[in-house]
């Protein structure tokens, strides 16, 4: 059973430098929390395709899980992308859809030039009270962001938008959204991102602002909160919501970055290795699942994990998991060093989400017959486990962002 918010233990804070034993101890709790929290709402609800209950997003605030990257003087954890992802990946063990749900704060939709307004939506998204939605992707625009259509065009105090979005997990319960938008038509000799600006479109939770309908996607997995496609007709953002931080939360200013699409490929490399970890994290619910199932399952008179052949699958689905999750530590280091890192978080993305397909296949395997029925997690793990090699870039994608960066084209191509 659940715990109630009020018996949630306290998370512990880090301060650089970090020691191992702070990590263990954070690590330690985003798993109890999981375990506690996580998988009985997820094993309730995911068969259903529910959305994750307002109580579990309140607990997940509570533990701080929506301020991880946010510096400690605006109520944040003020640790880094390693702390984040690792969290990410026990959430991730419990339902992939919560280790989601915390993107969507970190101070993400605080890049404005009100200081003081900055400051009390950092303080807020820390708390989990300024969640938000990513509008990126279009029907014609997904992986090709420089493509983007939608457009804002000013008009007196205001930007007016108009176009289509697709793939904006979490809109319509979000607290804004968060869109990159077409402010002008590139000049001739300019880049095709030339023009774009992101700004943020305030709203209450559970409703669409005047100018904006939205229509669910029906998915087959990534349940707990819905993914829309989104019409723009006319809606209407303050002028002062044009934004270009789009970075991590720093403590005593807003960072300014001029470049937005530059400043969106840069938080793909946080996505991007964030997703491996999620992928990490449902490979490894999976090698637990079947480590309980081949003890528990009888067959000729032995349990089946006493055969040669299924102990040897599981021994390399649990190297595979280790060996990605090293990967991802590693990656994620870089980052908070400040490293140029985006061919390697398009290795790791790549490498652990393959494995995760790879791995819970093998799970749903071992499983036999009763992994293809909904009364296992396994199939739970797989179907969102597909969707991780799709998001924040293909695998192709990444192959492509690697192969450019190791081998460059020849002026003919």
């Amino acid at each position: 059973m659940s715990s109630t918010a009020a018996s949630l233990a306290p998370v512990p804070t880090l301060a650089p430098p970090y020691d191992i034993g702070d990590r263990v101890a954070i690590q330690a709790e985003a798993r109890r929390f999981a375990e506690q929290e996580v998988v009985p709402v997820a094993d309730q609800l995911d068969r259903h395709k529910s959305e994750m209950p307002r109580s579990l997003i309140e607990k997940l605030g509570k533990q701080g899980y929506f301020g991880i990257l946010v510096p400690a003087e605006y109520g944040g954890m003020g640790l880094g992308v390693f702390e984040y992802c690792m969290i990410a990946e026990e959430l991730a063990l419990g339902w992939m859809s919560v280790a989601s749900i915390i993107a969507r704060a970190q101070g993400m939709g605080t890049g404005f030039d009100d200081a003081a307004k900055r400051r009390r939506l950092l303080e807020r998204s820390a708390r989990g009270e300024w969640i938000g939605a990513a509008a990126l992707s279009e029907p014609g625009a997904g992986s090709d962001l420089a493509g983007v259509s939608t457009r804002a065009v000013r008009d007196g105090d205001d930007y007016v938008v108009t176009g289509t979005k697709r793939w904006c997990g979490n809109a319509k319960a979000a607290d804004f959204i968060q869109l990159l938008c077409r402010l002008r038509d590139p000049d001739t000799g300019e880049r095709r991102s030339a023009g774009l600006g992101t700004v943020i479109i305030e709203k209450e939770r559970g409703t669409f602002p005047p100018g904006l309908t939205g229509t669910p996607i029906d998915k087959i997995g990534y349940h707990g909160f819905l993914t829309w496609h989104l019409d723009f007709d006319g809606l209407r953002v303050p002028a002062g919501n044009l934004v270009t931080d789009l970075g991590r939360p720093r403590a005593g200013g807003s960072g300014k970055e001029a470049n937005t699409f530059r400043a969106v490929e840069q938080g793909l490399n946080v996505a991007r290795v964030h997703t491996a970890a999620r992928a990490v994290g449902l490979a490894r619910a999976a090698v637990q699942e079947c480590r309980s199932y081949l003890q528990e399952r009888v067959q000729f008179g032995r349990p089946i994990g006493d055969f040669q052949a299924l102990r040897f699958m599981l021994a390399e689905m649990a190297a595979r998991v280790e060996q990605a999750r090293a990967f991802y530590q590693q990656v994620a280091h870089l980052i908070d060093l400040g490293r140029p890192c985006e061919r390697e978080a398009a290795m790791v993305k790549l490498l652990a989400t393959e494995m995760a397909v790879e791995v819970t296949g093998q799970a749903m395997q071992l499983h036999g017959g009763n992994g293809y029925t909904t009364e296992r997690r396994v199939e739970r793990f797989w179907r969102d486990a597909r969707l991780t090699t799709v998001f924040e870039g293909t695998s192709q994608i990444q192959q492509k962002i690697i192969s450019d960066r190791i081998l460059p084209r020849s002026p003919l191509c």
